[in-house]
């Protein structure tokens, strides 16, 4: 309902460039602080543990990146993939990208990897039928867990 009822366009969002300015990685659902990306746990996801990769800076592209930044976000994706391998033992995984509105990017303006955990048999009816998605743990739960995980394995 947090998204549905929101009054700003999605032009005018810019949750990813104010998110890493907030102090509280447990309220913002920020996981890790790399030097030019983060990991964010997707505050609408997918599937449980359903995480973000986002550079700091706002770009709309991958070319957008100095060499620098860009492997940032590749090793940081892998440490995310490698979290929830270790933390969620899935079958599986989503990785990708949206690149535009057109191609599905809910945030076009900021540049974001999707790292989406597998199992077999994930899917249901609940999706198809009544758009709706269910998860079997809360996010807080989830972040308290990966961070725990986060903490001691890496």
């Amino acid at each position: 309902m947090e998204y549905v009822k929101q009054v700003t366009t999605p032009a005018q969002r810019r949750p990813f460039v104010d998110l890493p300015n907030m102090v509280d990685d447990r309220e913002t659902l920020i996981l890790s602080r790399e030097k030019h990306s983060f990991i964010l746990m997707n505050r609408y996801p997918y599937n449980a543990g359903h995480l973000l990769i986002l550079p700091y800076q706002e770009v709309p592209d991958l070319e957008d990146l100095s060499d620098e930044e860009l492997l940032c976000f590749t090793k940081t994706t892998l440490k995310a993939k490698n979290l929830l391998a270790k933390a969620l033992q899935p079958n599986g995984f989503n990785i990708g990208i949206n690149l535009g509105e057109a191609a599905g990017a809910g945030v076009p303006k900021h540049l974001h990897q999707h790292v989406v955990p597998r199992w077999n048999g994930d899917t249901n009816f609940m999706p198809v039928l009544g758009s709706t998605r269910v998860l079997p743990q809360s996010l807080e739960a989830m972040w308290d867990h990966l961070k725990e995980v986060l903490k001691n394995e890496f």
